[in-house]
């Protein structure tokens, strides 16, 4: 349940409109200001990203989404086979079609808008982003009243990493919206046991997770630690219908996923492939590579204040910080698997981290400026609105100055070739 007091008044409206409209705008795809774009007019006002070309993943989804547009949805088991037949044949590892949502949902797009395939996924990354920002507003809401939710909104609206990942063709900012539905479904099913609204929403949630992206595993043992853990820190009921659609949801989502590929036979040959061929990329093992807390320091580059802040945050929790600890557990569960996957680190895979990391920044500041009795909301505002331009300088400086991928895939493996290399 929310907390008491948290009915929003007429400034908060005001305020949180403001907020969802700035993040609304900065997550615009890039080519909606372009020269024959609806918006090049305001154009200078919105930082475009400087790298543009079709990425390589982003080459990947936009075949499968115009394999589905000449062939039709009946034919995903043939897409599938033939994904098979040529990942046999190449020495590394390419995208699997088994993350059917989000090629699915651009699909869809295309259909009721017209829009060419790889405009369509583009604009799908887009609009997820934005119903992202929607989502964890409502969230926060849910946990801590007005005050945290337009904090929350405010911090998610210039997060760098949330906003690069709406300006281009790919499947983590996507994923992101439906992981952090499913955490805060659990949250309401703990909160509220036996309603079979949430419950069902719940199952809903996490079969979709599943058809989105392998990796939703991660979610998923998050998910169970956070359960297993509220014997201890009670953050609400754990009935035993919650633990069947705990199970029920991941399961309705792999038997969808069996006969899109047309057996169980063929995906789990399709998954052993996607993940065997992974170790001997080259782009995989000079990139996705490194130690535990190669995360830590990927987040201290893009959002400095926000680890710190989140990271002391952590040091100030106690049995009475339920969603403090809720999100500490989620964010420690999770990490805890990523960082142990050999060759599958990325920052990109950390976006759902985005959210609980700015909660627990915001709590640092209510815990800073709890000793201040005067102005004490002033004081928060301004904090918040000074990290949100330093958010968004950071976006700028590492998406808009510089092409960021152009960096990562050049820069990035000439500096982690030099460090594997033998000393002289």
């Amino acid at each position: 349940m929310p907390a008491q007091g948290s009915h929003p008044r007429k400034i908060d409206i005001v305020i949180l409109a403001l907020i969802l409209a700035l993040g609304i705008f900065l997550r615009l795809p890039p080519r909606t200001f372009s020269s024959s774009g609806p918006l090049h007019s305001i154009a200078a006002l919105h930082p475009i990203p400087a790298y543009m070309r079709m990425g390589f993943d982003e080459g990947m989804y936009w075949e499968y989404v115009n394999a589905l547009v000449k062939e039709g949805t009946t034919s995903y088991p043939n897409i599938v086979e033939r994904y098979i037949d040529a990942q046999q044949k190449l020495p590394g590892s390419i995208l699997p079609p088994v993350r059917f949502l989000y090629i699915f949902t651009a699909y869809l797009w295309h259909c009721l808008f017209g829009s060419e395939a790889f405009e369509a996924l583009y604009q799908v990354a887009a609009f997820f982003s934005m119903l992202t920002l929607v989502l964890v507003t409502i969230f926060a809401w849910r946990l801590h009243a007005s005050t945290w939710a337009l904090a929350i909104a405010a911090l998610m609206a210039f997060a760098p990493t949330q906003i690069h990942m709406s300006q281009h063709a790919l499947v983590d900012g996507f994923f992101t919206f439906w992981a952090l539905l499913c955490l805060w479904l659990l949250w309401e099913n703990l909160r509220a046991p036996r309603d079979w609204r949430w419950l069902v929403a719940y199952i809903l949630a996490l079969s979709l997770l599943v058809l989105t992206k392998e990796n939703s595993f991660f979610v998923w043992i998050a998910l169970v630690v956070l359960i297993v853990t509220n014997r201890w820190l009670q953050f609400g009921t754990v009935t035993h219908e919650l633990a069947i659609a705990t199970v029920l949801g991941p399961l309705l989502g792999v038997v969808v996923l069996v006969f899109l590929a047309g057996g169980v036979t063929t995906l789990f040959h399709a998954y052993q492939l996607s993940v065997g061929k992974n170790f001997q990329l080259r782009s995989a093992v000079l990139t996705g590579d490194g130690p535990w807390y190669r995360y830590l320091v990927d987040l201290l580059l893009v959002s400095p204040v926000i680890l710190i802040l989140a990271l002391g945050a952590i040091f100030r929790l106690d049995r009475t910080k339920k969603p403090e600890l809720y999100m500490s557990i989620f964010i420690a569960a999770s990490y805890l698997v990523m960082c142990n996957v050999k060759y599958g680190m990325n920052l990109r895979y950390a976006n759902m981290w985005d959210m609980p990391l700015r909660f627990l920044a915001f709590g640092s500041l209510v815990g800073l400026v709890a000793p201040v009795r005067r102005h004490r909301q002033i004081l928060l505002g301004v904090a918040v609105v000074s990290i949100c331009a330093i958010e968004l300088r950071q976006y700028y400086i590492l998406a808009v100055q510089y092409p960021l991928y152009e960096l990562f895939t050049d820069h990035l493996v000439r500096a982690l070739h030099i460090l594997k290399s033998p000393l002289p």
